[in-house]
């Protein structure tokens, strides 16, 4: 049996580097025609065109984009990145300059990633909530269903939307999540969703196992409840705001202790409720330039702020939004058929994943799991004991930055590892720092939480750094690991306010590579988890595509947990539960000691 796995499993990635390479390829030809937004505008109406003319019969290739391609019809607005308006080109050309002089970002760049998280909108106006798409109503069809498979074969979907009336939609934009899986040998993939721009999806998934396997798709948001997540990301930014306390000398030997109402400071979008004129302290970071904003304390200085905590939330949404709203993470009806799969005959030729090694890209499927563990297609990953964890961090500085999920991280190798002893730093555990020393291995292993905005319980504001600020002060080497995330904590802000935070990284980061470019440095990506209009998983899967834009070409890797989470079969929790976090820690310590 362990040799019809192993064989399985060789031929698989055979299959499907063949598919890779193919899918490069055509990847290569589509960013040469990012040399203008007409040339993408006519590119998106051709594919409409194609799939209205030949009855879906043609699937769209492999695209990393998935539904993006969609936001082309229409002309870039405020929902754009960096805040481009076509109304306003100049500010939107003094903007680009800036990024350029400061960043080394060119005009092409700009519009790929302006390409990558823009959206469909409605083609009409939304007068009632019954005009959105229906779960109960939407259905999915397997095309050409067949008797049996071979793994390696690609299996297409075809979903369409459909109204409360039961009308059939004839726009695109809503946001699906599609797996393949088989709950008996815990087995399951991702699914790539493709956005036909008419009412039609398209899902293209591969076939990775032997066995069965059934197809299941959800609707996360309707096209017009993405639009009420656009909406209010970009002018209701503070429905998460946040506190800052401020401490001091009293009269007669007395503590005076102030609370205030602090945000990020970025030209308005909502932020404009803490005030205007002379109502607030700013601090300004020397380095990245960001400016964090609080209430002007009535009897202290503004130099008196001594810590951070989270605020609340303010629900703003109308009665309609909510409706809409209401409509979140359905499954939807389909096809329930057993899909086949029988092991791939005719290619006898073993083929052995490459090695990791940085700047790989990130395929979809990036994998699959079967029995709970996860077969990584980006590089030959393998699987961790307690031991060889130990002696692959052995001689080790490893620092992880970013928030309560990288947290998790941390907290295994403290259970994993026996002799990693964590330090007592007397500190708040959600914003770090923390540290763990196993000095027998000469291993030292680090975690601070990404700097604010920060959605953490009261932490001192001395402890609360910037990632880029703390890669700028690492000098780097082969013994030094450096990883890091970023996101949920950024859902409710424009995007060009994560772009800018991204490109300062990205900046630290290739000065690191130039003085130590043996370091190693390591992106984990967003997860799924979140549902809500404070967090869900558009707004992170947007700022995903933006770390990957942002990362794409530097040099580093890349740990997609996407996949990871969205496929899998326990309840989706922004904190993955032990077998997810079990296999990401596997395809972490593979990029830090590949085969």
């Amino acid at each position: 049996m362990d040799v019809i796995i192993c064989f399985q499993k060789h031929a698989l990635k055979k299959s499907y580097k063949e598919s890779r390479e193919h899918f490069h390829r055509e990847r290569s030809w589509l960013w040469k025609l990012f040399t203008g937004l007409c040339i993408l505008v006519v590119m998106c109406l051709l594919v409409v065109w194609s799939y209205m003319g030949n009855g879906r019969k043609k699937h769209p290739s492999p695209n990393i984009l998935s539904q993006h391609c969609a936001g082309l019809q229409k002309p870039l607005n405020s929902s754009s990145p960096a805040g481009i308006n076509s109304k306003d080109s100049e500010k939107s050309q003094s903007l680009i300059n800036s990024i350029y002089s400061e960043f080394g970002i060119s005009l092409e760049d700009y519009l790929r990633l302006q390409e990558a998280v823009h959206w469909a909108d409605p083609d009409r106006s939304i007068t009632n909530v019954s005009m959105s798409t229906s779960p109960a109503h939407t259905t999915f069809i397997i095309e050409n269903l067949k008797k049996s498979y071979q793994t390696g074969e690609k299996l297409f979907v075809t979903v369409h939307a459909k109204d409360f009336y039961n009308k059939s939609k004839s726009y695109g934009g809503d946001f699906f999540q599609a797996k393949l899986f088989w709950s008996k040998t815990k087995a399951s993939v991702f699914g790539e969703v493709v956005d036909l721009l008419n009412g039609s999806y398209s899902v293209r998934f591969l076939l990775p196992w032997v066995g069965k396997a059934q197809v299941a798709v959800r609707l996360i948001h309707s096209s017009e409840a993405v639009q009420v997540l656009k909406h209010h990301r970009d002018t209701d930014s503070d429905r998460v705001f946040f506190n800052g306390y401020y401490e001091g000398p009293g009269p007669n030997k007395t503590r005076l202790s102030e609370t205030v109402m602090c945000n990020v400071k970025w030209d308005k979008n909502g932020l404009e409720h803490m005030g205007t004129g002379d109502c607030c302290c700013e601090y300004k970071d020397p380095h990245t330039e960001e400016i964090w904003r609080c209430q002007r304390p009535k009897s202290l200085p503004c130099s008196a702020r001594v810590y951070h905590s989270m605020g609340g939330y303010r629900n703003r949404l109308t009665e309609k939004e909510k409706k809409l709203m209401k409509q979140t993470n359905k499954g939807i009806n389909g096809d329930k058929s057993i899909i086949k799969i029988f092991n791939s005959h005719g290619n006898e030729t073993i083929d052995v994943a490459e090695k990791c090694h940085p700047g790989l890209h990130t395929p979809v499927p990036a994998g699959f799991y079967l029995n709970d563990v996860w077969t990584s297609f980006v590089c030959s990953t393998r699987h961790f004991t307690t031991q060889t964890t130990t002696e692959c961090l052995k001689d080790k500085h490893i620092y992880m930055m970013g928030d309560s999920t990288m947290r998790q991280w941390f907290d295994f190798f403290v259970k994993e590892v026996p002799n990693l002893k964590q330090m007592d730093l007397h500190v708040q555990y959600q914003s770090g720092p923390l540290l763990a020393v196993d000095v027998e291995n000469n291993i030292d292993l680090h975690w601070r939480a990404h700097g604010i905005p920060l959605r953490s319980r009261k932490s001192f504001v001395a402890n609360l750094h910037y990632i880029s600020n703390e890669i700028d002060d690492l000098s780097g080497g082969p013994h030094m690991v450096i990883i890091f995330n970023l996101g949920p904590h950024f859902t409710t802000y424009p995007l060009d306010f994560y772009t800018h935070r991204v490109l300062r990284i990205r900046k630290a980061v290739l000065a690191l590579l130039q003085r130590a470019p043996d370091t190693t440095v390591i992106i984990k990506t967003v997860n799924t988890g979140y549902k809500d209009i404070f967090g869900s998983d558009w707004y992170s899967l947007q700022l995903d595509r933006i770390l990957r834009w942002a990362f794409q070409d530097v040099g580093v890797y890349i740990l997609d947990v996407w996949q990871m989470t969205a496929c899998h079969y326990s309840k989706e929790n922004i904190h993955p539960g032990p077998v997810i976090i079990k296999n990401e820690i596997d395809i972490l310590l593979s990029f830090i000691c590949p085969e």
